[in-house]
């Protein structure tokens, strides 16, 4: 398979379209007068604390105040996709603060940071209950550093799924045992912890108080970013999280030797106390020395990082995540991607800039297009790119799908059309539409950036082993998806629900307002429905009056409807009422719109 990438800008918009053996697989847009905030590190401020909900509100200055669940400032929501080392495994003796690679120099780093979450020094701490019960959870600021990476609950395993791939096995529990846990005893038996209350998030935070967080989901609609106490800071192979103690490797690296491989390099490596990483993907072959430069890297931006902490007035943004551009390098490019195509002198240099840094010794191949004319349209991207504004997707057997996306959830049908298959019969003509089905939804879920529940209703299938085999192939179809997903199998009724991460609002979002029109609904008033109601707003408009003279100025479609099909109910209007009425086509108006004057 061959990558390209392709970057534009115009005007104060930036593009990144992703291609995979020349087709459109990811696209992307970022607008200069939009704030993304998902990935920034913030000193807020907590604005409320709202018992009723377990949760806090966080003005971190950016209009709206950030949300912040009480587990999430215990443990962060993110599901980083890893699995971890035993916990029991002995590690190497003398840890300190730097980082000494076989056959290499060590290398000094700075010290690792405290414990989440981060309560600014001269604040108030975190209240604690004034006496413990057996089995309390303790409150922030007590107690060894949990060896949990971000997103992995108290006594869960560390088996969740993540923002790489696709959803872990869970341990059973009871509904608040898990969650409770203390991290110094965070591999005790179940019945350890079985009595732990879920600390009160009036125990935790305090109106006024000044907190580091980062936020993990842009704001949606109304709705204002979520945010975390306990950070996680990726670059190109590993991604850092302070306030951890535990290496994890992601789940799509399924090679057992390559994951010990790995497992053995971090080994030979002394990591920082309190610091934890997690390997990524892209991470697969590469050396002790790209693992190096990347740690190097985390522990030089966590000190500036630390650094900046109480150096202005809460609240304010300590920490930025990379634009669009630098991120798409840092997470797309591995040695598949064969060529990078901007065509903005500015943001070339810019990239030649960040990759000589961010990435050195690496051959990329960035060219600069100086051919005149759109980039995307020379290779055809164009009405691509506005299909996936469609609802409607066309297959290239004849089949189709209908995408309607709503606040709660994305629903998706599927069609044969035009699709009338072979001499088999129906029920493989069906499953031959549902599978070409299948892997074009994965491909529309990543190029829309949908997220939350996804419902497709696939076309039935009678046989069991047909079901089976469509959901594997959609399973590995939506493998490829960075975001966190998770399927439940094919129903009885052709259905496959699922859920995808939500970090950030949709393309069509980004894209698109609600209609002023029909304010979201996605239709108006018919003619017929709209000549009616004119009429009853006349007969409302005379029903105390007599011998008037009125006029009515509507929509060409509507004015047309009421002097032919509903001419006569006109007359008897006119009649009963003792008034004369006019209709008057507007052409400026909108079809729901009615105008009715008095003359007279």
């Amino acid at each position: 398979m061959e990558r390209q990438i392709l970057i534009s800008q115009d005007a104060n918009e930036k593009q990144v379209a992703i291609l995979e053996d020349g087709r459109l697989e990811e696209f992307y847009i970022e607008r200069g007068d939009s704030t993304k905030l998902f990935g920034n590190i913030y000193e807020g401020v907590v604005k409320t604390v709202i018992p009723g909900i377990d949760a806090a509100f966080v003005d971190i200055g950016t209009g709206k105040d950030g949300f912040l669940y009480v587990m999430d400032a215990l443990r962060s929501p993110m599901d980083l996709d890893a699995d971890f080392d035993d916990p029991d495994e002995k590690k190497p003796e003398g840890i300190a603060s730097e980082i000494k690679p076989v056959g290499s120099v060590s290398v000094e780093v700075p010290s690792p940071a405290p414990a989440q979450p981060q309560v600014v020094e001269g604040q108030q701490a975190p209240m604690q209950a004034e006496a413990p019960v057996q089995g309390q959870a303790p409150v922030q600021g007590q107690g060894p550093v949990s060896e949990k990476a971000p997103g992995q609950e108290h006594g869960r395993g560390g088996r969740r799924g993540g923002r790489d791939g696709g959803r872990g096995r869970h341990q059973r529990g009871g509904r608040h045992g898990g969650r409770n846990q203390p991290p110094s005893q965070s591999h005790a038996p179940q019945k350890e912890f079985q009595h732990q209350r879920r600390p009160r998030i009036e125990e935790v935070l305090k109106v006024g108080q000044k907190i580091i967080v980062q936020v993990v989901k842009e704001p949606l609609g109304t709705k204002g970013p979520r945010l975390t106490t306990q950070f996680s800071i990726p670059a190109r192979y590993l991604v850092m999280m302070p306030g951890e103690s535990k290496i994890g490797i992601s789940r799509r690296v399924e090679n057992r030797s390559e994951r010990e491989r790995i497992r053995g390099i971090f080994r030979s490596l002394e990591i920082p106390k309190g610091v934890g990483f997690i390997v990524r993907t892209n991470a697969e072959g590469k050396s002790d020395a790209d693992f190096t430069r990347d740690i190097r890297y985390l522990l030089r931006l966590w000190k500036k990082i630390h650094g900046l902490i109480s150096a202005k007035k809460a609240p304010v943004m300590i920490h930025q995540e990379l634009g669009l551009v630098e991120r798409v390098v840092r997470d797309y490019v591995n040695e598949e991607t064969t060529k990078i195509v901007v065509d903005h002198p500015e943001i070339y240099k810019k990239l030649k800039r960040f990759t000589s840094v961010y990435m050195p010794g690496q051959d990329l191949n960035i060219e600069f297009a100086k051919e005149k004319g759109s980039l995307f349209e020379r290779h055809g991207l164009e009405k691509e790119i506005e299909r996936t504004f469609q609802k409607n997707v066309q297959l290239k057997s004849g089949g189709s799908i209908v995408i309607e996306q709503t606040e709660s959830l994305v629903a998706i049908d599927v069609n044969t059309g035009k699709f009338t298959g072979n001499s088999k019969g129906l029920e493989e003509t069906v499953y031959k539409n549902n599978v070409e089905a299948a892997q074009e939804i994965a491909r529309q879920l990543r190029l829309r950036d949908v997220g939350g529940i996804v419902v497709i209703d696939f076309i039935d299938m009678e046989q069991g082993q047909h079901r089976r085999s469509l959901f594997n192939i959609f399973k590995e179809a939506v493998s490829k998806d960075r975001a966190k997903t998770h399927l439940v199998q094919v129903s009885e009724l052709g259905l496959i629900q699922m859920t995808r991460q939500r970090m950030r609002p949709s393309l069509e979002s980004a894209v698109y307002d609600t209609c002023p029109y029909c304010e979201g609904k996605g239709n108006i008033k018919s003619t017929a429905t709209m000549a009616i109601q004119v009429i009853r707003e006349l007969r409302k408009s005379l029903k105390d009056s007599r011998d008037r003279i009125v006029n009515a100025y509507v929509h060409p479609d509507v004015a047309e409807r009421l002097l032919q099909q509903e001419k006569k109910a006109l007359r008897y209007l006119e009649k009963s009422t003792g008034s004369r009425i006019s209709v008057y086509s507007e052409p400026a108006a909108h079809r729901e719109d009615i105008n009715i004057t008095f003359i007279k």
